[in-house]
């Protein structure tokens, strides 16, 4: 199953940054691949929502269940679909206060199968995981930093 790592320095507090992070209700607002997400149960640290994203290369509307779980003390995350479209979705956030400012790690191991299209899809389909990935680092710089 392919995992993506992604790394990102963000000039702003880590307090900021995480909070940010958290607020994941306030996506839509900033993020174009996210069309909505949907609360579906809070319990404390522990999200369930319902996403929905584009993927605008293909017109096409992406939608999983995901737990999100916080630990505040750690300042990280961890996630996971319930269900949805996804073969396999799962991955963690971590943040550290690395020179003045966080240090945003995401990994992210997923499957998304087409079975009629083949290994040359996977590598489209990679490519856009890896940009939506490099686009929630932009998307958080961009916040904090406001």
């Amino acid at each position: 199953m392919p995992v993506v790592e992604t790394t990102t320095w963000i000039n702003a507090p880590i307090e900021k940054v995480y909070a940010i992070a958290k607020d994941s209700a306030s996506y839509p607002k900033y993020m174009k691949e996210v069309q909505s997400i949907t609360v579906v149960e809070e319990d404390g640290d522990r999200l369930v929502e319902d996403w929905v994203g584009i993927v605008p290369q293909f017109m096409l509307k992406v939608r999983w269940r995901q737990e999100t779980v916080w630990f505040d003390g750690e300042l990280r995350s961890t996630f996971k679909q319930l269900k949805g479209d996804y073969d396999r979705l799962e991955g963690s956030w971590t943040f550290k206060e690395e020179n003045g400012g966080t240090r945003f790690d995401q990994v992210v191991d997923y499957e998304y199968n087409v079975p009629t299209l083949g290994a040359l899809v996977k590598k489209v389909i990679h490519s856009i995981v890896v940009k939506n990935l490099e686009g929630i680092n932009v998307a958080f710089a961009e916040q904090a930093q406001q």
